[in-house]
């Protein structure tokens, strides 16, 4: 159990690093590295103690041993370097085993102060283990607060909803199990946990012979796309006893590599989240779409040997959403593996979310043999639904188990049966909806039922329809300009002439592309004007006695067209599946209420997105400072051809790319390309706190720098440039200065968009003091503070739209 003095000392590790690393994952990840670091030495000076030798800081690598790291002799500045250029180094020591140089790949220190890292490895020191439990404690309250993110879908599942599956699921010591959206590894130490209590006569897992438990090792399998959700996921395996955990970085949508690999057991929760534009899966998949919720059960289904079984988490609208691409995977799990669904209360998964979800039990050989599938419906699971999910004396969970464990369904009140036949003939919607799932308080229609859907014009092929043009001729590649939202006028316009014979359209039509690359893209934009469009465009109008105009725009963005279209590599829709297509329906006051609520989150989006857009650092020049040329005090990268990457790369390669962020993002911490330091000489490593920027075509124009605070290899289109005295010129405060000079003045080398060394060296800048250049980064420092304030509420109420959407469609 965790105690409380091991919760104050994680609580004062966040309170160190926050100021530096606001994000609770960042920190996780920092604290994580600092106590498997420290861990490593314990276990060094254990060993020593024994009359052993150490594993981990012997050769090369003992002078990174922790006594090194609090010798007082050592500079803030020093300690910094020895504890930044450990941590980097750790995964190339091959003393040390393999589990731990993987946790260490990739890991890097985010902040130079000396202070912070002082206070940080003071604190990490307090921490005394001479086995793993404890540190396994501390981890366990580390992961607990990388649920406040929920970023991407993820958020952690509750261990007693993971201990609750796997029971059902019941993992045995000889069958292969797999997490294909692992996180932090719950599932699999569940399952491990399981077969070890499931063999135990006197002392835990002691009916499991030394062989059995390194088989049972080996056959417990996780993915995860993201290199630190590894990192985490390995040490909790190690330090729940997994001496060699077998975590792989796999996108499990969309990478090939391990299709052919199939499981006794699959569990997971994965990821509801589908980025902008969808995801982009490869075509082996059974069902064609773009929704994670969709691929990831569908991945599972197909990825269970013929005698497998699965638990999965999944949003509720994997239920009933009447989508193509949702009624074809209901068929397969209906007609091949789904025995039972179990619905989960809403707040299951507060404060991290208020998603409805419901866990799917498939058995392929069960299912075979049964002739109907179960419901439940779980009203308490031992937690009230608020978020703090305080204890309860209420909990369906135990006795829905002993229902299943025992097949007596129709003894239980929370529980109905249904005739498999019954659903194939029907539809596994219809009946869970009605059965046991709860029910969205607003009815369904075919947009036929309530909009005209037609499309627009053949183009005008002769350009003198638009000489002197007046009036707006909507193409594709207006709405794409827009992606989402509103438009008012476009690029053509035709004349009177021009418009003759052509279908005008009204104000408040929205459009959706229909042939082509962009219906994919799911551009969804309302006519504020009336207007012609062209034919490529299907045009929508609301039945206004049954719909608002800007209710359905909303209300469209939930409509994946992967869902409707019938070959993904030659995408149209035609008008009659656009009028299937099924939407919700309130009443129109329910509908005005939610889109004045909606267009009130957008108006805060929309100032939030003016001051970020026009914010640019400035600094007010006094004319006593000394002005110098930047040549005199600056060395110059100039990059080198990056054709290629190495996995297995030892520093980051930056391209100009990777420098395509938000225009007020700051600094490169991280990349995902890496190459090897080896295939370059040392003058080519751009060092920490250099500033980068594209010099060369027009990315030139886009005015992106960075401040790199990790070394790296920069592209040859990039120019990297380095403070040569520090002590004279502090490299924040150039980067401000270089941030608010525009790059296109010097930019024209012989007619052409270059930046040359003598362009950049010959910038003229103001040198005041270090004193007034700390005092201008930090007024900047604190006014980006208020950028990133902004940048986090269009990032809030951007999430709250699409809640209150959701929920329309009843996927709260």
């Amino acid at each position: 159990m965790l105690d409380s003095d091991t919760r104050r000392k994680i609580d004062t590790l966040r309170d160190i690093l926050v100021g530096k690393i606001p994000n609770p994952q960042t920190q996780v990840e920092q604290i994580t590295t600092g106590l498997i670091y420290k861990f490593m030495d314990d276990m060094d000076q254990e060993s020593i103690e024994m009359g052993g030798k150490g594993s981990f800081f012997v050769g090369d690598y003992e002078k990174y041993a922790w006594k090194n790291l609090l010798d007082p002799k050592l500079s803030g500045v020093d300690k910094v370097n020895l504890y930044s250029q450990a941590i980097e180094d750790m995964y190339l020591n091959s003393s040390a085993p393999q589990l731990f140089r993987d946790i260490f790949k990739n890991a890097f220190l985010p902040f130079k102060d000396p202070s912070t890292l002082n206070m940080f490895l003071k604190e990490i020191n307090e921490f005394h283990y001479s086995h793993s439990e404890k540190l396994g404690d501390a981890f366990e309250y580390l992961i607990s607060i990388m649920g406040s993110q929920g970023d991407a879908g993820q958020f952690r599942t509750p261990r007693h909803i993971i201990d609750f599956i796997v029971e059902i699921i019941d993992p045995q010591k000889n069958e292969t199990i797999l997490d294909p959206a692992c996180g932090t590894a719950g599932f699999l130490i569940s399952s491990y946990k399981h077969i070890l209590k499931t063999n135990t006569d006197k002392k835990l897992g002691d009916q499991l012979s030394a062989e059995d438990k390194k088989k049972v090792g080996e056959n417990v399998t996780g993915y995860d796309i993201s290199p630190e959700m590894i990192r985490l996921s390995l040490v909790n395996m190690y330090l729940h006893g997994f001496s060699t955990p077998k975590i792989d970085e796999y996108d499990t949508l969309s990478s090939e590599d391990k299709w052919n690999e199939y499981f006794d057991v699959i569990l997971a929760n994965p990821p509801f989240f589908s980025p902008k534009g969808g995801i982009q899966p490869h075509n082996r998949f059974g069902v064609k779409s773009k929704r994670a919720e969709v691929l990831f059960t569908s991945y599972m289904l197909e990825h269970l040997k013929p005698n497998g079984r699965a638990g999965i988490i999944v949003p509720e609208g994997i239920i009933f959403k009447k989508d193509k691409a949702y009624k074809e995977l209901r068929k397969q799990l209906v007609e091949t593996a789904l025995v039972g669904v179990i619905s989960l209360p809403a707040g299951v998964f507060q404060p991290y979310s208020g998603v409805k979800t419901s866990i799917l039990i498939l058995d392929k050989e069960l299912s075979k043999e049964s002739d109907s599938i179960f419901f439940a419906d779980v009203k308490n699971d031992g937690f009230d639904l608020g978020a703090q999910r305080n204890p309860i004396n209420e909990n369906d969970l135990p006795e829905i188990l002993e229902t299943i464990k025992k097949n007596e369904f129709d003894k239980k009140v929370n529980f109905k049966q249904i005739k498999v036949s019954d659903i194939k003939e029907g539809n596994l919607t219809e009946h869970l909806v009605t059965q046991i799932v709860s029910q969205n308080d607003f009815p369904f229609y075919s947009l036929k039922d309530v909009a005209s859907v037609g499309a627009g014009n053949s183009a005008p092929q002769d350009q003198n329809l638009f000489e002197k043009g007046k009036h707006p001729f909507i193409r594709t590649s207006d709405v794409s300009n827009i992606n989402f939202g509103e438009i008012e006028t476009s690029r053509d316009f035709l004349n009177e002439k021009g418009i003759e014979g052509l279908k005008l359209f009204p104000a408040g039509s929205i459009l959706l592309p229909k042939s082509g690359a962009s219906t994919l893209k799911n551009y969804r934009v309302m006519l504020l004007k009336d207007a012609y469009v062209v034919s490529h465009l299907s045009v929508i109008k609301a039945d206004e006695k049954k719909l608002l105009d800007k209710f359905l725009l909303y209300i469209l963005k939930n409509v994946d067209a992967i869902d409707y279209v019938t070959d993904p590599s030659y995408p149209s829709l035609n008008l009659e599946t656009i009028s299937s297509i099924i939407i919700p329906l309130p009443p129109l006051e329910v509908q005005q209420e939610i889109v004045d609520e909606l267009e009130g989150y957008q108006k805060i989006i929309d100032g939030c997105k003016q001051v970020v857009e026009n914010y640019k650092p400035t600094i007010d020049i006094d004319p006593s400072w000394e002005m110098i040329e930047l040549g005199s005090i600056i060395s110059i990268n100039n990059g080198q051809t990056l054709t290629s990457f190495d996995e297995d790369g030892d520093i980051a390669a930056i391209k100009v790319s990777d420098m395509n962020l938000d225009q007020n993002e700051t600094y490169i911490t991280v990349s995902n390309k890496k190459v090897l330091t080896s295939r370059f000489k040392e003058s080519h490593i751009v060092k920490i706190d250099s500033i980068l920027f594209p010099k060369r075509g027009k990315a030139i124009g886009t005015n992106k720098k960075r401040l790199t605070k990790i070394p790296c290899i920069i592209d040859n289109n990039c120019m990297g440039i380095t403070v040569t005295d520090q002590q004279r010129l502090l490299p924040e405060y150039l980067f401000n200065f270089m941030t608010g000079f525009d790059l296109n003045n010097i930019s024209k080398s012989a007619g052409i968009d270059l930046i040359n060394n003598p362009d950049i060296q010959s910038v003229i800048i103001p040198l005041p003091s270090t004193k007034t250049q700390k005092e201008i980064v930090q007024k900047i420092e604190e006014e980006r503070k208020v950028i990133e304030g902004n940048k986090k509420l269009v990032e809030i109420y951007t999430q709250k739209i699409q809640d209150r959407i959701n929920k329309v469609w009843g996927e709260d």
